[in-house]
């Protein structure tokens, strides 16, 4: 883990390039929301963070998050937390009353138990689908043939409000084909979020049109 000047030092170098990135594509700076992505790392590299500035984090553990973050909102600390990893249905509850958004929505039996969940507590999470791109079978996902009929689903069916789609491109092959494919998924469903791209590819993803990028490693460092 990076240390307290370090982490801050990576999130302006991280604001820095998403600025960069946002001018050459024409967008607006303001339309990207950075999440940092602080799993693995203790909640005292959140505290760095958030005295840094940073307000949106992304988790990829319900039970990691669930042990970090509650003590840093009884503190007084304002943030959104986002759930970047996989999701059980065995923990939809905790999900729910944890987060302020879920990116991995991608099955019928998950979308059942957000939306039961959700009118049982008045809570409403945003949501996300994700959408595997790169058909990759360890991976989880939506496969991009079934995402309309899945997102029709997850609003007609159970009543969802779907905000956007999130992918995570195979990790040896260019980014850009699977960030334009989620692109036009998107446009097609009428979907304004795209969380798309990563330490490494954040810039690109930035260029084909996301709105939240998760970057971890470039901010907090090797993660423990």
């Amino acid at each position: 883990m990076n240390g307290p000047d370090s982490i801050a030092a990576g999130l302006a170098d991280v604001r820095r390039r998403i600025a960069e990135a946002t001018a050459r594509a024409g967008r607006n700076p303001q339309d990207v929301e950075l999440v940092a992505v602080a799993k693995t790392h203790p909640q005292s590299a959140v505290e760095q963070a958030l005295a840094a500035g940073q307000r949106v984090f992304g988790e990829n553990r319900v039970q990691e998050a669930m042990a970090k973050y509650p003590p840093l909102r009884a503190a007084g600390h304002e943030f959104a937390l986002h759930l970047i990893g996989p999701l059980q249905t065995n923990k939809v509850r905790e999900a729910v009353a944890t987060f302020d958004a879920i990116q991995t929505l991608d099955r019928s039996k998950l979308a059942a138990a957000l939306a039961a969940e959700m009118a049982k507590t008045g809570r409403r999470p945003r949501l996300f689908v994700q959408v595997n791109t790169g058909a990759e079978p360890q991976k989880a996902g939506v496969l991009p043939e079934a995402t309309d009929a899945f997102i029709a689903e997850c609003r007609e069916r159970h009543g969802l409000a779907i905000e956007g789609l999130m992918c995570i491109p195979p990790a040896d092959e260019p980014a850009a084909p699977h960030f334009a494919l989620l692109r036009e998924i998107a446009r097609r469903n009428s979907l304004a979020g795209l969380s798309m791209g990563m330490s490494g590819d954040f810039e690109t993803a930035v260029a084909l049109g996301a709105t939240h990028v998760r970057v971890g490693s470039a901010i907090f460092g090797t993660r423990g």
